[in-house]
């Protein structure tokens, strides 16, 4: 059974939209209290829809799960001082990702912070990071898929830029932000000391495209949008079959070798053109080429059979109804239901002992625990 390892953590978020929340409810999965810190008006992503569940967005009930809700207006002398006071009291971990320089505007950056509780472990998700002449810039997922390079390399050649649909850089960024915490909690732990972690939206997006920079800075060559596949290895991409595709991963000599033999083609595994993989690169259209045909001639189900039967990687692309239907996500039990709602999620993609995190609390209503925390009535 999975031991709630931080169940005597009181994390503060002062967070809105995607990054911080999202980073905070991990925390909260793994045994953590979190107050969430709401303007009178609430997170902008209470709004984000249609559709709507149970009281807000669809959005902002998959990211604030097993939360409290406080309104804090921190333009209010008063208000502000009360949650200086809470946190100084009381917190373990400040997660914030406020728009450039609001924090130090109000004394709720780590420095005053941490000046006030050294033992704090502070955290800012920011936009483009601490330093450089884009530090006081916003950001937003589609903003940085598309200044970090993401987008760029996403989609297919001679056709318009796309963003990969997922918000992977809000999210990759409170994915970063919990392993800092982790980390800064362990020093604690030898320590008695809390610090300042920066992670930022910018620097996430790098990170996700670090090994198609690596081609780059090691050849000096961009390597053209890919499609379904990807640089560098090859055949590695989707094809069409007769009723749906499906993604083959035919990513060494061996497995094309064996994809060879299912596709009714033995020889290609000695064409000198096809030989290695780098071979396989430099004549990529030509092969794809001649996949593609031989694929139009069966469903993706048969090709699947056929594949798996050789030990060939392969996926049919699923739409997220399939996913969510298929009998690996249910015997994984990856779709968690909320307590006391009709809302259902999928839970953190971690198991501890064989046993996931599950959500024991349903996503917070505007304010409904300020009184208790900031001892002021609120909507």
């Amino acid at each position: 059974m999975f031991s709630n390892a931080f169940k005597d953590l009181l994390v503060i978020e002062l967070g809105s939209s995607v990054a911080a929340p999202y980073a905070a409810q991990i925390l909260s999965e793994l045994g953590a209290r979190v107050l969430k810190i709401e303007k009178p008006q609430g997170d902008d992503a209470r709004r984000w829809g249609p559709p709507f569940w149970e009281g807000a967005s669809a959005f902002f009930q998959a990211l604030n799960r097993n939360k409290e809700s406080v309104v804090c207006d921190l333009r209010d002398q008063s208000q502000r001082q009360a949650l200086i006071d809470l946190i100084v009291s009381q917190a373990d971990i400040v997660l914030q990702n406020l728009r450039p320089g609001h924090v130090e505007e109000l004394g709720l950056d780590a420095k005053t912070l941490l000046s006030l509780k050294p033992s704090l472990i502070y955290c800012n998700l920011g936009a483009f990071g601490q330093v450089g002449p884009m530090k006081s810039k916003p950001g937003y997922d589609p903003l940085m898929q598309a200044f970090g390079g993401i987008m760029s390399t996403t989609g297919e050649e001679g056709r318009p830029s796309v963003r990969v649909g997922a918000s992977i850089v809000d999210m990759g960024t409170g994915m970063w932000s919990v392993i800092g915490i982790l980390s800064a909690l362990l020093n604690k732990r030898d320590t008695g000391m809390g610090q300042c972690i920066d992670v930022s939206l910018y620097e996430t997006a790098t990170q996700w495209v670090s090994l198609l920079a690596a081609q780059f800075l090691a050849s000096g060559e961009l390597s053209p949008k890919q499609g379904s596949g990807a640089p560098g290895i090859v055949p590695y991409k989707a094809y069409q079959a007769s009723d749906g595709e499906l993604v083959i991963a035919a990513g060494s000599d061996d497995l094309f070798r064996s994809l060879s033999q299912v596709l009714g083609h033995p020889q290609w595994a000695k064409d000198p053109r096809f030989l290695t993989n780098p071979d396989r690169v430099k004549h990529s259209q030509e092969l794809y080429a001649m996949i593609d045909s031989i694929l139009l001639t069966k469903t993706s189900a048969q090709w699947q059979m056929e594949l798996e039967a050789k030990g060939v990687p392969c996926a049919p692309i699923q739409n997220l109804a399939q996913m969510l239907e298929h009998e690996q996500t249910q015997a994984l039990g990856l779709i968690q239901s909320v307590p006391n709602t009709g809302m259902r999620f999928l839970g953190l993609p971690l198991s501890f002992n064989g046993s996931r995190p599950t959500s024991y609390a349903a996503p917070p209503k505007l304010g409904e625990n300020g009184e208790k925390w900031l001892g002021s009535k609120q909507q």
